[in-house]
């Protein structure tokens, strides 16, 4: 039987990345969606993935190392056991009478327990653990893990996104109310195949800064620029949103730091519903304006102290 390592094509003292690489790799290749008209394929890849199965676990890989389990992980013969611990039809060695005439222990539970002896010589009835039992379930694939980075607004709308996977193929997914930098999504069946069944995409979010859009839990927060003329008079002002551009009323008198509220523009929240957009106002006082100035030096309210009620 062709030694674990020399299946997986590595060397013994491998490393785990080999060990996964190398499995990576022949999966791939072997995998029986992709060779239909191959049918030794399927058989190989059966015999690659039990041995990454076995070569992943450390401990298995270590007893199998040192020779204390076979290429099935079944124990090599009766090492050390309560019969006696002779070789099979060796003399003394034998199951208290049956010793010492080449009687084939296998054959002997197979003829009284009616099992069918399979592979690593384990047999099928209740006395299987003489040879290792039944086989384990086939072990599913591994996880395959993705990092998938999202405009700021298009996270704010839940924008499907679409993820390409390890083979190629390009899917949709749809992201979680709530997302944020950080949120996983789990993609059942698009991790690494394997005969028992494949494992899962794991993909990690990253939501991208904004240039002017920052975000303040559920709620957008925006700096506005507006004139002076919009700030004494009022009216109304395009405002950009997550949605898009739509018109803010100003109010009267508006001075830099004042906060208006665009309801339902923000992040939708895992509980339903959404948060809002926070728009604070500045007030842009244009650098070097003759008329401006001129004004302001005959205005009648120049004197007043918009900081008398901080004592200065």
């Amino acid at each position: 039987m062709a030694d674990l390592y020399s299946k997986l094509g590595v060397a013994r003292g491998a490393s785990e990345t080999e060990i996964k690489k190398a499995y990576r790799k022949l999966a791939k290749e072997l995998h029986p969606d992709r060779n239909t008209d191959n049918p030794n394929a399927s058989e190989r890849f059966s015999d690659v993935t039990s041995a990454y199965d076995l070569l992943s676990d450390k401990d298995k890989r270590a007893q199998y190392d040192r020779g204390e389990i076979d290429e099935q992980g079944n124990p090599r013969g009766f090492a050390g056991g309560g019969f006696g611990g002779g070789a099979r039809g060796g003399p003394g060695g034998g199951f208290g009478g049956f010793g010492g005439d080449g009687a084939d222990f296998g054959d002997i539970f197979e003829g009284l327990f009616g099992g069918q002896r399979g592979r690593g010589g384990g047999g099928g009835g209740p006395f299987g653990g003489f040879g290792g039992g039944a086989r384990r379930p086939s072990p599913k694939g591994a996880n395959i893990n993705y990092r998938l980075t999202v405009p700021f607004d298009e996270a704010a709308t839940l924008k499907a996104q679409r993820v390409t996977l390890a083979d190629g193929k390009t899917i949709e997914v749809k992201l979680p109310a709530g997302v944020e930098t950080g949120t996983q999504m789990r993609l059942g069946g698009k991790g690494e195949p394997a005969p028992g069944g494949a494992g899962d995409a794991i993909v990690t979010i990253e939501i991208k800064s904004h240039r002017f859009f920052s975000r303040d839990g559920d709620d957008v927060r925006l700096d506005l620029p507006i004139t002076i003329d919009e700030a004494v008079l009022g009216g109304q002002v395009r405002v950009p949103t997550v949605d898009g551009a739509v018109m803010l009323n100003i109010p009267k008198g508006a001075t830099s730091g004042k906060v208006l509220r665009l309801g339902g523009k923000g992040f939708h929240k895992k509980d339903g519903g959404r948060g809002n957009q926070l728009v604070t106002l500045l007030v842009d006082v244009p650098l070097g304006d003759a008329e401006l100035e001129a004004f302001v030096q005959t205005w009648s309210g120049k004197g007043r102290n918009p900081r008398l009620a901080l004592g200065v």
